[in-house]
């Protein structure tokens, strides 16, 4: 396995791709089924173009399997910390601790910009997540995000790692 910044090589539509299966995958039973299907091929590309984010991805060999983000705050209330904007890996590779090297890629490039206080949103109904990232010192914080997904409501809730709370 090797966890890289991407470069001007790499194939966006093939991280879009990751992007993709993970939603498909990930948040079955958490967004409605006609929206995940709905998700077009290269739905994440213009994004991962954004010259702010600082975009990991993580290969098996020469095959994209994972794929993370990262940048300074694009909160106001945040200024001053990093956020991991967001993790994603093909379905097939869950559960296989790849995740965690990808993630502590992510925590570890934030660090290396500056920051030892760090955010991410994540789903409240997205429980597995959510000890994935307590597991790494992230708290839930008292921040919220209301959504409306294709008429579902859903909660995204604010994990905050403070440098030194680990």
């Amino acid at each position: 396995m090797e966890i890289r910044l991407i470069n001007q090589q790499d194939d966006l539509l093939a991280i879009s791709h990751v992007y993709e299966a993970s939603w498909k995958s990930a948040y079955k039973d958490i967004i409605p089924q006609a929206y995940l299907d709905g998700i077009p091929e290269g739905h994440w590309v213009q994004a991962l173009k954004n010259p702010a984010w600082n975009t990991l991805i993580m290969l098996d060999g020469n095959k994209i399997i994972g794929t993370s983000s990262y940048c300074a705050s694009r909160f106001a209330d945040m200024s001053g910390y990093g956020e991991i904007i967001s993790i994603y890996l093909l379905p097939e590779y869950f559960g296989k601790g790849h995740g965690k090297l990808l993630f502590q890629a992510a925590v570890d490039g934030l660090i290396q910009l500056g920051y030892t206080d760090m955010f991410l949103w994540v789903l409240e109904a997205n429980a597995k997540a959510r000890l994935f990232y307590e597991r790494f010192g992230f708290a839930a914080g008292n921040a919220y995000l209301d959504d409306d997904i294709s008429g579902k409501k859903l909660r995204e809730i604010r994990y905050i790692y403070r440098g030194g709370c680990k």
